[in-house]
């Protein structure tokens, strides 16, 4: 055994081990392989979070603005319909149309105006099937303020308008609280149908379609105590001036027989007289002419210097002041009284 050892002593002494072979240049490739062996260990986690983190952020991003595109399109919905475009949000129309093709049409009542309730029909284009057991909403939104007000509470749509196989006369009373342009937005089940836009007068508005002539303050000049008075001949007008056959009986709501008699009236066959219609209470002008705001004169009749058949609708009653028009300015004022 002992000789065993010293042969591998002397083995371990030959030039493969002998001598000093780890010098201190060895030492420091040793130590530098070390240190970036370790570096590189230490960076690879720091090197995951960060790539983690950034695929995080960037998912979040991505969710958020698909989010943000969704919600848009959620609004322009609700807002317009299905297919009204932004340029033209607010210009009045009385029909929805999608796809080329109208779905829905509203008639407002002529005289409508805000703070009332007016009457309105609406005609629904499509089968009644597409309508029946569902319950109708109608939402109006204020163009100026933003305000939105249910106008209709659910409404559940049980039968066809009366007299028609569809929902094509479907009517109903509507109260818009001020003023202006208002989008009338119409929901079948908590769910948008579609939209209309309509101008909604202020009680001292006047009609759109009023002569230019006609002002806001002509109505200032009305004296409220200088009534018609009875003429003789059924004439109930101001003496010398104008007068009506016909406005001692009157009868509201419907069509009935007026005869203006006017003096002073040089050519009465080539002029014509515009005749307004201001109601004292509610503050509003009103075509009471069926046929239109201006009707033609023809010659003397019952002593007056010109006269004028005609088809008059009062449809409210109350004091009303009659101002008529010769050549576009203010003739007379005649005030009544209409009870019924």
């Amino acid at each position: 055994m002992e000789k065993d050892l010293n042969n591998l002593r002397k083995a371990m002494d030959s030039s493969t081990h002998k001598g000093i072979h780890f010098t201190e240049n060895h030492k420091e490739k040793i130590r530098a392989a070390v240190y970036r062996e370790n570096l590189a260990v230490k960076k690879k986690p720091k090197l995951s979070i960060y790539l983690i983190t950034t695929l995080a952020a960037s998912l979040f991003v991505l969710l958020f603005y698909t989010n943000i595109i969704d919600n848009l399109s959620i609004n322009k919905n609700n807002i317009q319909g299905t297919n009204q475009s932004l340029a033209n949000e607010w210009e009045v129309r009385y029909h929805y149309s999608r796809n080329g093709k109208t779905l829905f049409s509203v008639f407002p009542d002529p005289y409508l105006y805000a703070g009332k309730t007016f009457g309105y029909m609406i005609s629904f284009k499509e089968p009644f099937e597409k309508y029946e057991g569902k319950k109708l909403k109608i939402f109006a939104i204020h163009k100026e303020t933003g305000e939105r007000v249910k106008v209709l509470p659910s409404t559940k749509i049980t039968e066809p308008s009366s007299g028609y196989t569809s929902l094509g006369r479907f009517t109903t009373r509507l109260l818009i609280p001020k003023g202006g342009l208002w989008r009338y937005e119409f929901y079948f089940n908590n769910k948008l149908y579609g939209d209309v836009v309509l101008e909604v007068r202020d009680e001292s508005t006047l009609p759109v379609n009023i002569p230019n002539f006609v002002q806001r303050r002509d109505f200032e000049k009305i004296d409220w105590n200088r009534r018609a008075v009875n003429l003789g001949n059924h004439i109930m007008g101001n003496e010398n001036k104008s007068g009506v056959i016909g406005a001692d009986k009157p009868s509201l709501g419907i069509n009935q027989k007026w005869m203006w008699l006017l003096w002073g009236i040089e050519n009465p066959k080539e002029t014509k007289v515009t005749v307004v219609g201001f109601h004292r209470e509610t503050k509003t002008a009103h075509q009471i002419l069926t046929a239109g705001w201006t009707i033609s004169l023809g010659g003397e009749n019952k002593g007056a210097d010109a006269h004028a058949p005609s088809s008059v609708n009062l449809p409210l009653s109350g004091e009303w002041a009659i101002i008529l028009y010769v050549d576009g300015k203010i003739f007379d004022i005649l005030v009544y009284n209409i009870t019924h």
